[in-house]
């Protein structure tokens, strides 16, 4: 999150999108849509159709799982005034993640045994040159202020790697000092930190804007704030940064990656790891802990659809929505576009922020990241104030 003081099997289908070389062939893409479909209907089952208000269903969800809700005492302050007057800034969530399939030709020359190299040496992540080469062009034309990534590929990860996983992807030819993926996609007039045991997961600050608190490198490979939650993975799945706001001030920034999968036992990762960003992050605090913060990322579930269905949904929606300390940016509900296929999952929420979102393909005058089939979320670009 972040908070402004002024003053990651053929389920996970990567996303064709239209026009140029990488453009699936439309029965693919309907099988990975229609597949998406199912499982979004089977989460569904019991949420009672179309209810689109996120707290429907809550104490059904609760129940599910045998998790007490936590009263929290939230103390809001008042905005500082020269947030009114401050420019608007810019700002990203985007998951760079594959689903690991790719077409048998066409596509910038990632088919089949490039996506079986990605899969095995590069979780996923993106490391084909051409489409980091697309990708920097998109962000470019966004310019940022604000990025946070997950299932971002860390080059340090190329040692070792056999010749045949290198060809056309980052790590032929990379040593050690040379630019890590974050930034050739984004440059060197950012800074970038990221979470403790989890190079994949960053985040990014345009110099104009900002520098991170603590970090006196281009990159702090672990200089965010975060810790482990015991059962969930190997390391910190929500981190925290405090930036230095170019003209005084402070923005509290967290990066969110919420445990994946359907089963009960993820779900209560993703309540415990959403209470990291509300509750305590694991040092006495919750990760938004500023006076004005901002959370971004991949939830891994959808808040609005899914909120009767998945106790997690429900519990990130205590802390979010009307007449919460937090609210959504980014749309949400029953008709929000999807960026994950057909769910919702990427988002920004703030407590003091406004502002408004859009997402390449589904947001009316955006096109494709990139003329290729690869990514399997959209991102969410964000103007803020």
């Amino acid at each position: 999150m972040t908070s402004v003081e002024w003053g990651e099997s053929p389920l996970t289908c990567g996303r064709a999108q239209p026009g140029g070389e990488g453009r699936m062939p439309e029965a693919v893409t309907w099988c990975a849509r229609v597949l998406l479909l199912l499982v979004s209907w089977t989460l569904l089952g019991c949420a009672g159709g179309g209810d689109s208000d996120p707290d429907a269903g809550n104490d059904a969800a609760r129940s599910q799982t045998d998790l007490a809700v936590q009263e929290v005492s939230v103390d809001l302050v008042e905005t500082p005034d020269l947030l009114a007057t401050r420019p608007p800034f810019v700002a990203v969530t985007f998951n760079t993640g594959t689903g690991g399939s790719a077409p048998a030709e066409g596509n910038y020359g990632y088919n089949h045994d490039q996506a079986f190299y990605n899969d095995e040496y590069y979780g996923n992540g993106i490391g084909w040159v051409p489409f980091v080469e697309m990708t920097r062009e998109w962000f470019a034309e966004v310019d940022p202020d604000v990025v946070v990534f997950q299932e971002i590929f860390w080059p340090g990860d190329c040692a070792g790697m056999p010749p045949e996983a290198n060809a056309g992807f980052v790590c032929e030819g990379w040593e050690e000092g040379d630019l890590t993926v974050m930034e050739m996609l984004l440059g060197t007039d950012y800074q970038y930190m990221c979470n403790p045991g989890h190079p994949d997961k960053c985040a990014a600050v345009h110099q104009r804007f900002g520098s991170f608190r603590g970090c006196a490198e281009s990159v702090c490979l672990e200089g965010m704030a975060g810790f482990k939650v015991e059962g969930c993975g190997g390391a910190a799945r929500i981190g925290r940064a405090t930036i230095d706001l170019v003209g005084g001030g402070t923005l509290t920034l967290v990066n969110i990656h919420g445990s994946s999968g359907l089963t009960e036992e993820d779900a209560a990762c993703r309540v415990k790891q959403f209470e990291q960003i509300f509750v305590d992050l694991g040092d006495g605090e919750p990760g938004v802990n500023g006076p004005i913060n901002l959370a971004m990322g991949d939830l891994n579930t959808d808040p609005g659809r899914l909120n009767a269905s998945d106790a997690s949904a429900a519990r990130f929606n205590d802390f979010v929505g009307p007449g919460k300390p937090f609210h959504y940016i980014t749309e949400v509900g029953m008709d929000a576009p999807g960026t994950y296929g057909v769910l919702n999952i990427d988002h920004v929420v703030s407590d003091h922020l406004t502002g408004s979102c859009w997402h390449p393909t589904v947001s009316e005058g955006h096109g494709p990241v990139m003329e290729a089939f690869f990514f399997d979320h959209l991102p969410a670009v964000c103007q803020l104030q």
